[in-house]
């Protein structure tokens, strides 16, 4: 904004949006109020009433909640103690009313059946809390919703009424449903809310008859608004309808409820309540019903309005909205809802007239639910407009409905919230829907409702009915359960132009007009003086200019403005950017200079010869412009001819001698040729064809127009001709102004291919002047004897060349170049013109049938030159020959139709006769070759019958059938394709074929039968491989009707064949089609063809199957025999090939595949497992390649190389022998020495030989379990998981968990109290990249700055850079490409790179990649990684978790194994609902080892399976109820009186321990204080400790927030050490005793086998989703290929070729940086809770991932780590996913930065208010403040910084912050 324009800046500060947001997201809000005098705020929200000030920042709040209370007790507990259990309850505030007069708040709350308490407006001070007598119970009501009251003034005498009408809730005995109470003036006095009458008989009451429930046993009266007008008290409810009968409106009859809205009236000075009257309101609009109210508003009617409903503007009139129909269907209720508006006046006129019926005694009371329906008026007396009724004929009620008026209705967002105002005689209504937006509607009439503006009020609706004016009107305060908005009742700003701003509808907005801004009145300037604010939109100013276009070096122009300010502080007048000058007003007339030509553009010539600009004019006064139009500025000396120039659209002279085109007829005299139309342009006429033959010397005239004569010193003309690419200039001379000629010349062109070449001519004169020639005259060079070499080619040319047939010579040339004498000339149209010697070179076909019609085609020399001449002259063989005209082409082809040979005639030459009448010799040509006649024969037809369908190929055989010119066959009337002796037909129906050829006509009794079309009914076996070729058997039926069947396979959009063979009708077989999948994306699971089919001749029904499920699965894939490719092995031994995928996964269980193995030549004996090969290895020696054959692939493994063992020579016999010998001797010796030796140790042995017996046997039964366990069908795992509701984060709680863990509520979601002067003016210099580059360097060098500050820095930064993602993107790579030529300078290794988190650049990538690729997560990635942590719950809860140590039987990770046999089963717990008892009940497996708490966790996790973790019940919560047979119920704990202790130790209570059979039914129930059979210690009364607390002080459930350490504390009185099922070695002194029922625990790490066998899926799943690039339905984010081609480049820049560095790179910059951490914390991601050993094997799996994106070799062996061993088999295969991966990224195209931007702008935009960016400055600053003289230093001595004077802002913004604080 411009200095002059104070004014507005300040209005539009004050313009921004404010909320308050709820600080408990249970503690809902309920009602509003404002105080008109002050603009205070008060809301009352469940347990809070909170005073806010305008700007909704909170000054005081008041707690009424919660509070120990049951809804069943009356009196309240606060009276009389109460039997009822009490619970924590809150406090619901279902009334906030304003009393002025007493400057105090009426608060009603839920609590204590519904009391008030009175609270001082300007602190909140309690003054007064009245609940001891019944009066002040209001209602035990729990909605927010249902109650309303009315404070009512009588003067300043008497003291004010409180009218309170409310639902009961099903209590009418206890409290009133409409009463009016006093309202004392002091809050304390017992009187307070006494009713204003009360006697035997009346009081100032209604109460619902309790007989009304016992018709509608849910009625209640729900009342939606009340106001008080004139004499009256209104009330507008909704109520259930009472219908006829008892049953009409029961809902015990199964019928939905019907409800009606009513109005109810009552005096406002009548004390018993004679006067209720009740009256059914609604609306009808377009045929559909309105009947349900859903909220409504009193407000006056505004001139406009009250004119169309014909009352007075200051009237009343009621604004309802209405939702459709009329029942309450909370679920799916319609969205479809009505605004509608009611004159007060007609309502009273409608009730007056009904009461004055009444008072005459016509009709009944007719109020069904206060039982006086049927009770007849009584006639007494006449009535006045303000009677208040008697006891007689009251309460009343009128049964005709009055209708509204329907202003608006929106089927799609409910409307549920009304409120209005008058604005300068307009009804303004303002009203809020369901999705959280306000709609604002103009009413200018009963029928004339526009809604000109929608806005987002809260973040998600639906807008209560509470909504409220600021005091002075200019905000609108709106309200959803936890956010309260204020938002501004006009947004003008938001509209740029005039016609936008007066268009938009909004009567707050005009056009102020030298400001160029559309506001309200009041704040446009000096806005009352004539025209400078404009209202309608006639009035915006318009300018015209005269003259409106200019030439380039022109000046002075005049606008005429109309509707403008008189502008005495004067105006500019800008050219967009190109100038700006001063204007001259003269009234309504400025007169601006155009700027000077060297400031315009030059106009060049591709962009035309004008160029439009903006013109804009400045007022001086604000420095704004404020009106524009288009102007053009045009430049003459872009043409270059004269006929352009002179038809340009502005006014441009062409100056013919100087040759140049001019805007200014003054600079070229009419001497000097100026021309101003077309027709005095200098041209050349159109002219005949301009012929030049080749080499003669011929001078060439034009016809033309107006041609200068050269002045002195000027050059004469010249004939340009451009031959070929070269220029020939050419003299002409001019005779005069009409004829030029160019000289005498020869002219040439190469080559013989064209006979004649069109030239481009241009007359020039004076060196470069040329003539325009507007005909494009061009000159034709040609050749006679070029493509003519025969003399009917020569004769067939134009005859305008001249060229003869010189015979002499025997060319063509023309006539002067012929030597011989004239009549050796043969020319067109002489005397001699036939060409004579015809020659034919040619004929087709050579054969044809005697019946004749075959066409003969003749080709040859000389055939004549028109068609008359061998018309009838043409004999093929002796028979006519008819010539056809279309087919002749003179000279040189003849196309006739034979005749009918006659039998004799059998061959002959074709005769041509050229000429009219007698055949002479010399024109006539006989062919050399003869033409035969031959009879056609058909003599078989092969094969004689196939489908109905067509399609069939048939062979039809005979002889000749290939003579002739046309064959046709047609089946029936069905023609057939002619494939030459092989006939392909579309068989049709069965009759013979016909053949016919020209005119012969062949018939032959052969027969082709039609047979059904074959049918397929089963294929076996439905799965083949992915490179096809395994046998398929197809049964069916007719399938030997066909010669050549094929199956086919489709796959995005690639089909392929394969053959198969007939065996019989019914049978054939098949090779599998392979499925057409490129090799690199081979994938590792089962695919399914997009159609799967057969190719039967035409049969389309069998193309594509719905019926087969046909699958392929992946390819065998075999391993190299050994790392050389060679295998030794001796002979016989087998030959072992390894591999996968050997055996397919078929359904059925595992297919068979066909597997050749060929040693050599010969095949060997196979068994085959899933990934091996055992092949009994044929009897050979020597080299044998090996090759292995399956489907469609041959792979050769390797080579074997078999030795023999050698035989031995005698000598060597001889010596084994002796040595043999001497053996012998010696171990006789020492047995006989250890037998004394043995027998004692024999005792030992047979000892111990009994505890190795013992634990072999116990060993080989662990293992076999774990074996069985392996091969169990991983099916029940996959069978559990469903998709359905995986638990996202939203996007805000998703990125504060990565960029912040651990903090729960950042100060970065928080706003500030007050927001600091200086943070803006720091907000814009993190905005300077500059500076925010020094900043963080400067930070980074910081001695005291450490790693924790570094990741919090980079988060902030991020979070303040949230809106503005470009420019992070753009200092983001700023600070990598530092980090790595610092990396490379320090001498690191490259690798190194982006490993740890040392600087802020890695986390602000690590955040950076978090933000942009939430989306990913959300479509792709987060689906398998879900899978993946709930497989692995699952799967750890199959089998016993230690509750207190975390170790568990299944696991992944070897620290938390259970390393002893637990025996167990599984039970399965029938459980009720917790929250709906009448649910069926919900089976959970559990096992009887479970302690409670985890049976508790078990079950709710059955309960919740699709609800996120946090809206889910606690289990410390609740107790575990066991409902027995017998009606017993039993209470289930952890620890209580009957827990088992031993020693010290002291174990949980399981479900074993309380012999829980199986089926038994249990349930969970809200925890009770004490119970039974519990231990009176200090871990039970929980009620108190908060539920952290008791979850450590309570060794319960594994999940708990214990760590990984193990929780063995003794307890706090007993110090007993509690176990669950393994006791802690460190902590128990075990005996060695023990020893013998001990076990190897290594024996146990099979089960992380078989864990890891049951999870392997999922982990290959979420892998793959990682590491491929295409994904369903959603391509590789943009981000990930944006960072690694940026990798790449610095690769490339720092000269790195090494690829191992580049993976590295990308590894550490996308997995280990986000995928890592997303992996091991699903809790980031998902709304979830990990437990202990959950995290221990998401670990092993992040471990597993960073080892797949390693490069380095992993060596393994014995002593490796488990996890590593656990998975070493899959890593080389992740490994080349991810190489795969990585190079498919970079063959992607790369992202131009302009689409970076767009896609960066746009992820910006969706998330643009998630963060408050002010508290995120706030925190950054506070490392400014730490900092500040380092940085100030830093910025000195940078240049730019110096430039910008970065430092010195700096320092401003130190001295406003320090100011503040």
């Amino acid at each position: 904004h411009h200095a002059g324009s104070q004014v507005i800046t300040m209005s539009l500060q004050e313009e921004e949006y404010a909320s308050f947001h709820a600080e408990n997201p249970e503690w809902t809000f309920n009602h509003l109020a404002v105080d008109y005098r002050n603009g205070n705020v008060y809301l009352g929200a469940v347990n809070r009433i909170y005073k806010l000030s305008p700007g909704l920042e909170a000054q005081v709040s008041h707690e009424t909640g919660p509070d120990e209370d049951n809804r069943k007790c009356y009196p309240p507990r606060i009276v009389q103690p109460c039997s009822e259990p009490l619970t924590l309850t809150n406090n619901v505030n279902k009334m906030l009313l304003m009393d002025y007069r007493e400057n105090r708040l009426l608060a009603c709350g839920s609590l204590y059946q519904g009391i008030c308490k009175l609270l001082r407006l300007d602190d909140l001070f309690k003054l007064g809390e009245p609940f001891h007598k019944k009066e002040h119970y209001l209602s035990g009501v729990n909605e927010s919703g249902s109650v309303f009251g009315v404070i009512v003034s009588y003067g300043n005498a008497s003291p004010d009424m409180l009218f309170v009408a409310t639902a009961v809730d099903g209590k009418p005995e206890y409290f009133p449903t409409i009463s009016s109470r006093k309202l004392a003036r002091n809050s304390e006095e017992d009187g307070m809310f006494a009713y204003v009458f009360h006697d035997e008989f009346v009081a100032s009451m209604i109460k619902i008859p309790s007989d009304t429930f016992t018709v509608i046993p849910d009625f209640d009266i729900y009342y939606i608004y009340g106001f008080a007008s004139g004499n009256f008290v209104y009330f507008l409810t909704l109520q259930p309808e009472m219908g006829g009968g008892p049953t009409t409106g029961s809902s015990s009859t199964g019928r939905e409820q019907v409800y009606t809205s009513k109005i109810v009236r009552l005096c406002k000075a009548d004390t018993a309540f004679n006067s209720y009257v009740e009256v059914p309101i609604g609306c009808i609009s377009g045929n559909v019903e309105y009947r349900l109210l859903e909220a409504a508003y009193l407000s006056k009617a505004g001139a406009i309005l009250a004119r169309s409903l014909e009352v007075a503007p200051d009237d009343d009139v009621l604004f309802a909205v209405f939702s459709k129909g009329q029942k309450r269907r909370p679920r799916q209720a319609s969205q479809d809802s009505a605004l509608c508006v009611f004159s007060l006046r007609k309502i009273n006129e409608k009730i007056k007239e009904r009461l004055q019926s009444c008072y005459k005694g016509e009709g009944t009371l007719d109020l069904a639910w206060l039982k006086v329906k049927d009770i007849p008026c009584s006639s007494l007396l006449t009535i006045d407009d303000d009677f208040c009724g008697l006891d007689m004929n009251a309460p009343l009620g009128v049964s005709e409905m009055v209708r509204g008026k329907p202003l608006f209705s929106d089927a799609v967002d409910k409307m549920t919230s009304v409120i209005a105002y008058v604005y300068k005689n307009h009804s303004l209504v303002f009203v809020g829907t369901k999705s959280g937006r306000v709609k604002k509607i103009r009413v200018d009439g009963s029928s004339r409702a526009l809604q000109y503006e929608t806005v987002q009020a809260v973040e998600n609706g639906p807008i209560l009915r509470d909504m409220a004016f600021s005091s002075d009107h200019h905000y609108l305060y709106v309200m959803s359960e936890t956010q309260l908005s204020r938002v501004p009742v006009e947004a003008c700003g938001q509209y740029s132009t005039c016609s936008e701003c007066l268009g938009s509808g909004d009567p707050h907005c005009g056009w102020c007009v030298l400001h160029n801004m559309c506001t309200r009145k009041e704040k446009c300037e000096r806005s009352s003086e004539p025209r400078r604010f404009a209202s309608d939109i006639k009035q915006c100013v318009r300018l015209s200019v005269h003259p409106n276009n200019i030439s380039v070096s022109q000046f002075s122009l005049v606008l005429e403005a109309h509707n403008v300010p008189e502008l005495s502080a004067g105006v500019n007048c800008t050219f967009e950017d190109l100038a700006e000058m001063n204007g001259l007003v003269e009234g309504n007339r400025i007169k601006c200079f155009s700027p000077a030509e060297k400031e315009m553009p030059r106009i060049i010539v591709d962009k035309g010869d004008h160029q439009i600009v903006q013109l804009y004019l400045k007022s001086k006064e604000t420095g704004l412009a404020f009106a524009n139009t288009s102007f053009v500025f045009y430049n003459c000396s872009v043409h270059k001819s004269c006929l352009s120039c002179v038809s340009s659209p502005y006014q441009c002279h062409w100056c013919k001698y100087r040759h140049d085109c001019t805007h200014d007829p003054r600079t070229c005299s009419f001497q000097e040729g100026r021309v101003k139309k077309p027709e005095g342009c200098p041209q050349l006429l159109p002219a005949e064809r301009i012929l030049v033959p080749v080499n003669v010397v011929k001078p060439i005239t034009l016809r033309a127009k107006n041609l200068p004569q050269p002045q002195s010193g000027q050059r004469g003309y010249e004939c340009l001709l451009t031959i070929q690419g070269n220029e020939h200039r050419v003299p002409a001379l001019r005779f005069n102004s009409s004829s030029v000629q160019c000289q005498n010349t020869s002219y040439f062109y190469d080559g013989m291919e064209m006979s004649s070449l069109p030239v481009e001519l241009t007359v020039i004169w004076n060196g470069d002047f040329s003539i325009d020639n507007p005909a494009h005259n061009k000159v034709h060079l040609y050749k006679c004897d070029a493509q003519r070499g025969s003399c009917g080619l020569c004769l067939k040319a134009d005859p305008l060349f001249g060229c003869v047939w010189c015979k002499g010579e025997n060319r063509c040339t023309l006539k002067q170049h012929c030597p011989h004498p004239e009549n050796q000339w043969l020319e067109h149209n002489g005397i001699n013109s036939k060409c004579t010697h015809p020659r034919i070179t040619q004929i087709t076909p050579l054969r044809g049938p005697r019946e004749g019609g075959t066409l003969v085609t003749i080709r040859g020399e000389n055939l004549g030159l028109e068609f008359r001449e061998i018309q009838d002259n043409v004999k093929v063989a002796g028979v006519d020959c008819t010539p056809i005209r279309e087919g002749y082409i003179p000279a040189e082809q003849i196309v006739c139709e034979m005749g009918k040979a006659e039998k004799s005639q059998y061959t002959g030459h074709v005769q041509v006769c050229v000429g009219v009448g007698e055949c002479i010799a010399e024109f006539t040509a006989n062919s050399s070759k003869y033409y035969y006649f031959v009879i056609p024969r058909i003599i078989n037809l092969k094969p004689s019958r196939g489908p109905v369908s067509g399609g069939t190929v048939v062979n039809i055989t005979g002889s000749h059938l290939d003579a002739g010119s046309n064959v046709s066959i047609m089946f029936k009337d069905q023609p057939c394709t002619y494939l030459r002796l092989s006939i392909n037909c579309l068989s049709v129906s069965s009759l013979p074929p016909a053949q016919l050829i020209d005119r012969a006509h062949l018939q032959r009794d052969l027969r082709f039968e039609y047979v059904e079309d074959p049918t397929i009914t089963k294929i076996e076996p439905e799965w083949s491989i992915y490179s096809g070729h395994t046998p398929v058997t197809v049964t069916g039926t007719n399938l030997d009707i066909i010669q050549t069947p094929l199956i086919r396979a489709k796959y995005n959009g690639h089909e392929t064949l394969n053959l198969c063979q007939v065996l019989s009708p019914i049978s054939m077989l098949c090779q599998a089609p392979e499925l057409p999948i490129s090799l690199a994306r081979q994938q590792e699971v089962p695919e399914r063809p997009n159609e799967f089919g057969f190719k039967l001749d035409d049969v389309q029904a069998v193309i594509a199957l719905n019926t087969t499920n046909f699958i392929y699965y992946p390819n065998p894939e075999f391993e190299p025999l050994s790392v050389s490719g060679v295998l030794e092995l001796k002979p016989g031994s087998p030959i072992i090939l390894k591999g996968r995928n050997f055996l397919p996964p078929t359904n059925i269980g595992n297919g068979k595949l066909n597997y050749t193995v060929l040693i050599g030549e010969k095949p060997c004996m196979l068994t085959v497992s899933e990934t091996q090969l055992l092949c009994e290895s044929p009897n050979l020696t020597g080299r044998h390649k090996v090759l292995a054959r399956v489907g469609g692939i041959e792979f050769s493994p390797g080579v074997v190389h078999i030795t023999s063992d050698s035989p031995l020579s005698s000598t060597a016999i001889i010596g084994i022998a002796a040595a043999g010998a001497l053996l012998i001797l010696f171990i006789v010796v020492v047995l006989i020495a250890y037998k004394r030796k043995t027998h004692q140790s024999d005792l030992t042995l047979k000892r111990l030989q009994m505890q190795m017996d013992n634990l072999e046997s116990r060993v080989a039964l662990e293992c076999k379990e774990a074996f069985a366990e392996l091969q169990t069908d991983i099916h029940e795992l996959t069978s559990d998981l469903d998709g359905a509701g995986i638990p996202f984060l939203d996007y805000r709680t998703y990125t504060m968990r990565v960029l912040f863990p651990g903090i729960e509520e950042h100060p970065v979601l928080r706003e500030l109290e007050q927001v600091q002067k200086g943070l803006k003016p720091f907000g814009q210099l993190i905005n300077n990249k500059v500076f925010l580059l020094c900043f963080i360097r400067t930070l980074e060098a910081q001695r005291g700055f450490s790693m924790r500050d570094r990741g919090n820095v980079a988060s902030l930064i991020m979070t303040v850079l949230q809106s503005k993602l470009e420019y992070a993107t753009d200092v983001l790579k700023h600070l990598l490409s530092d980090l790595i030529d610092r990396n490379l300078e320090s001498k690191n290794h490259p690798k190194l790179l982006l490993r740890r988190t040392e600087s802020v650049a890695e986390k602000m990538l690590t955040n950076w990649f978090t933000f942009l690729l939430y989306k990913f997560l959300k479509e792709c990635a987060g689906e398998p990684l879900f899978s993946l942590f709930c497989a692995i719950k699952q799967q750890m809860e199959k089998g016993p978790i230690d509750s207190i140590t975390g170790e568990a039987r299944y696991s992944l990770s070897e620290d938390k194994l259970i390393r002893q046999q637990i025996d167990y089963k599984t039970l399965v717990v029938n459980c009720i609902h917790p929250e709906n008892e009448k649910i069926s009940e919900i089976q959970v497996k559990v096992l009887n080892c479970d302690t409670i708490s985890q049976v508790k966790e078990k079950i709710l996790d059955a309960i919740y399976k699709n609800v996120p973790h946090s809206h889910r019940l606690i289990a410390s919560d609740m107790d575990l109820e066991w409902r027995q047979g017998s009606g017993q119920r039993m209470i289930l704990q952890d620890e209580d009186v009957t827990t088992k202790i031993e020693g010290d130790w002291k174990r949980l209570n399981m479900l074993a321990h309380y012999q829980v059979p199986d089926n038994a039914v249990m349930a969970l129930v809200p925890k009770q204080v004490t119970a039974y059979n519990s231990v009176n210690n200090s871990t039970v009364s929980r009620t108190s400790a908060s539920k952290y607390e008791n979850m450590i002080k309570y060794t319960g459930s594994p999940d708990s927030l214990r760590s990984r350490t193990p929780m063995i504390t003794p307890d706090l009185e007993s110090g007993v050490k509690v176990w669950h099922l393994v006791k802690n070695h460190e902590h128990g002194d075990q005996k060695e005793g023990d020893r013998g029922s001990k076990m190897v625990s290594e024996i146990y790490l099979t089960r992380l086998l078989a864990t890891k066998g049951t999870l392997q899926k999922f982990v290959d799943d979420l892998f793959e989703t990682i590491f491929s690039t295409a994904h369903r339905g959603s391509a590789l984010p943009l981000a990930i290929k944006y960072m690694f081609d940026f990798l790449d480049e610095q690769a490339d820049k720092h000269n790195i070729h090494d690829p191992h560095v580049r993976h590295t790179w990308k590894s550490n910059c996308l997995p280990l940086r986000f995928w890592v951490n997303v992996i091991k914390n699903p809790q980031f991601v998902f709304d979830i809770h990990k437990s202990s050993i959950t995290d221990a094997c998401l670990s092993v799996v992040a471990q597993t991932f960073m080892d797949s994106c390693s490069t380095s070799e992993h060596r393994l062996g014995k002593d490796s780590p488990s996890n590593k061993l656990l998975y070493a088999k899959d890593i080389p295969s992740y490994k080349s996913w991810v190489e795969r991966y990585y190079s498919d990224i970079s063959k992607m195209p790369a992202i131009s930065d302009q689409d970076m931007n767009a896609y960066l702008a746009e992820q910006s935009r969706m998330h643009m208010n998630e963060f408050n960016t002010m508290s995120s400055l706030r925190e950054i600053y506070s490392y400014v403040d730490k900092y500040t003289e380092e940085i100030v230093c830093s910025l000195e001595q940078d240049d730019a910084a110096r430039k910008q004077r970065l430092a010195l802002k700096l320092e401003e913004v130190v001295a406003l912050m320090s100011l503040e604080s």
